[in-house]
């Protein structure tokens, strides 16, 4: 993860993630209030980190004693590397004290998303098990898509009863799929007939754009691309979907290693220093890393001045699935205990 903020004295194992430069302090302390809400999207473009920092909240909650459930969708998981568990599957799991797990998939969560609306097996199995209403259902747009969402929503918010979880924090697919994910039952609280569909889909767009109780948490890297991207989605989230973003989470950010003064020196070096040699490499290497901080404060100022939540930045460390026990170390850097 993400190399953090700006002292080189900064050490990962000790360090709580620290406040971004570019917003300032926030009015509360980063995540403080985060974790009181009932259902969180850790969204953001691949390969940034998102199912890291879904597993580093859902560690910290549970912590906290709430009982809480990690909902993956329909991915190759990577949580049981991370906490080095079983393998996750469609069924939910316990894998920490106070924390589930489940990787869900359209088939398994239409079954049981069914079994919630319905209640009676026999009731599912006359519906749901025959043919034609699977052939249809497989063809209704977007509705595999609302099974998993309206699963998880489920266990957050049943229409009856106290909760099964305290907190459900859905690691969303990447950007645009889940984009199209959160638009779904938006557009079936448009279009869809009076029933049990069009009321689930109500009440979870009433909570999502709640944000007392629902919201989503950003993850992005502080580089040109995926700061851009996380720009256009908070845009879309607030904007199109009026779904809150809580939270920006940087990851991957650099320590600062050259002071002020030294750093107009190394920025200036000749190009044609030779990399071979002891001096030149050292030289050449850091003129690339003063280009590379500055790269990424451009990258952190851009999408903090743009993204309107408090912000954290998350410093970088290699070889998390190599090593479950940093997981832990991650979880108490984004959210110290209480």
């Amino acid at each position: 993860m993400a190399g953090a903020s700006a002292s080189a004295t900064h050490k990962f194992r000790r360090e709580k993630a620290s406040v971004c430069r570019a917003c300032g302090p926030p009015l509360k302390t980063p995540l403080m209030d985060l974790l009181d809400r009932r259902f969180l999207f850790v969204v953001g473009k691949g390969g940034v980190g998102k199912t890291t920092v879904a597993t580093g909240l859902a560690l910290a909650a549970s912590r906290r004693g709430k009982k809480v459930l990690l909902a993956l969708v329909n991915c190759r998981e990577r949580v049981s590397q991370l906490l080095d568990t079983e393998p996750i599957g469609p069924q939910i799991v316990t894998i920490r004290e106070n924390l589930d797990a489940v990787n869900m998939t359209p088939d398994a969560a239409l079954e049981e998303y069914g079994m919630m609306i319905l209640k009676v097996k026999a009731v599912y199995n006359a519906v749901f098990k025959n043919r034609l209403v699977r052939a249809f259902l497989k063809g209704t747009p977007g509705l595999e898509a609302w099974s998993m969402l309206g699963k998880a929503f489920y266990h957050a918010c049943p229409p009856k009863g106290d909760p099964d979880y305290d907190l459900v924090i859905v690691d969303a697919p990447a950007t645009g799929h889940a984009l199209d994910m959160l638009r779904v039952p938006f557009v079936i609280e448009s279009v869809a007939p009076p029933g049990l569909l069009r009321r689930d889909a109500a009440r979870a767009v009433d909570m999502f754009r709640d944000p007392e109780r629902a919201g989503a948490v950003l993850v992005t890297l502080p580089e040109y691309m995926p700061a851009s991207e996380t720009i256009e989605l908070s845009d879309a989230l607030t904007n199109e979907l009026r779904v809150p973003v809580l939270h920006l989470v940087i990851n991957q950010v650099l320590s600062v290693l050259f002071a002020e003064k030294e750093r107009p020196v190394l920025e200036t070096l000749p190009s044609e220093l030779d990399e071979d040699s002891e001096i030149g490499g050292l030289a050449i290497a850091g003129r690339r890393r003063v280009l590379r901080e500055t790269v990424q404060a451009r990258a952190v100022r851009q999408v903090c001045g743009h993204v309107n939540a408090p912000c954290s930045e998350l410093p970088h460390y290699d070889g998390l699935e190599n090593d479950p026990s940093v997981m832990d170390t991650l979880s108490a850097a984004l959210l110290p205990p209480a």
